[in-house]
């Protein structure tokens, strides 16, 4: 059972690495392709959960909890993809890798504590990593616009992360999921209709399998194997998503990361590991 479960959190995690590649694939605005995502993810989950015959039903609470979070879910895709589209995948994947920065002082401060001090250092490294990785500190800069965007993406992140721990214990993650999913997908729609790019088919067969296998699906292999793997284990599979990510763009799209950009992912991938381990 521990093999399977080691084979599915890696199996999602590469399929999380290959989700940014989409930006590039997609001939779409990326507030479209973010509004195709969670529509057919979120359709994926559904069907999912009728054919297990889970229950649907959450209280108000939660419901008002679930729309907020679906907001910040939209905003979290939307600028991920767009950091990609303004820059590159490696870019966009290693700004948002930093979001560990922004939990280590939001969560302390929602609390009311003081955050650990061997957390600040391990953020402050994560920082660092981050800022190896611009070229130019000018919003006439491509580059430094899409490391901008990019860190909307960790930023949004981190406060789904927080919003999350508190909603999914209570009603379950793919029930956490669904809801969200849905409730971006409601508050996307405005945005897309208005940005008037109709799909092509194979953008609209991009998208299926966007939604459907690179979040759906690794949604829930990731999911299903946190029943046997410690929480800690599977946040060290996650910081491969970053290399995946880079790995898939060399391979996919001819995209070769800097050496500024290598140096960043490093530093912050390796953070991350070691705030995990420690943790552990």
């Amino acid at each position: 059972m521990k093999k399977q479960a080691i084979l599915s959190v890696n199996i999602a995690v590469l399929l999380f690495g290959l989700a940014g590649l989409f930006a590039k694939w997609v001939r779409l605005p990326a507030i479209c392709i973010t509004f195709g995502r969670v529509v057919f993810s979120s359709a994926a989950l559904g069907l999912y959960m009728l054919s297990r015959k889970q229950k649907f039903r959450v209280t108000k609470g939660d419901a008002h909890r679930l729309l907020l979070a679906g907001a910040i879910l939209a905003l979290h895709w939307w600028s991920f993809l767009r950091s990609i589209q303004l820059s590159t995948v490696a870019v966009g994947t290693i700004t948002f890798s930093s979001f560990p920065l922004f939990v280590t002082f939001l969560e302390p401060a929602i609390h009311h504590q003081k955050p650990d001090k061997r957390n600040v250092i391990l953020a402050l490294m994560i920082l660092l990593g981050v800022l190896i990785t611009v070229p130019a500190f000018s919003l006439e800069n491509q580059m430094f616009l899409g490391i901008l965007v990019g860190m909307i993406s960790a930023l949004s992140y981190a406060v789904l992360t927080i919003i999350n721990k508190s909603t999914a214990d209570r009603i379950g993650s793919t029930l956490t999921a669904f809801y969200e999913q849905a409730a971006a997908a409601v508050v996307l729609f405005p945005f897309a209709v208005s940005a008037g790019a109709p799909p092509s088919v194979s953008d609209i067969m991009l998208l299926l399998f966007l939604g459907i296998i690179t979040t759906a699906l690794a949604h829930t292999l990731f999911i299903a194997s946190l029943k046997t793997l410690p929480a800690q284990l599977a946040g060290v599979c996650s910081a491969m998503e970053t290399v995946y990510g880079i790995l898939f763009a060399f391979l996919l799209l001819g995209e070769i990361p800097t050496l500024r950009e290598i140096l960043g992912a490093v530093i912050i991938i390796g953070t991350v590991l070691i705030a995990q381990m420690r943790a552990g």
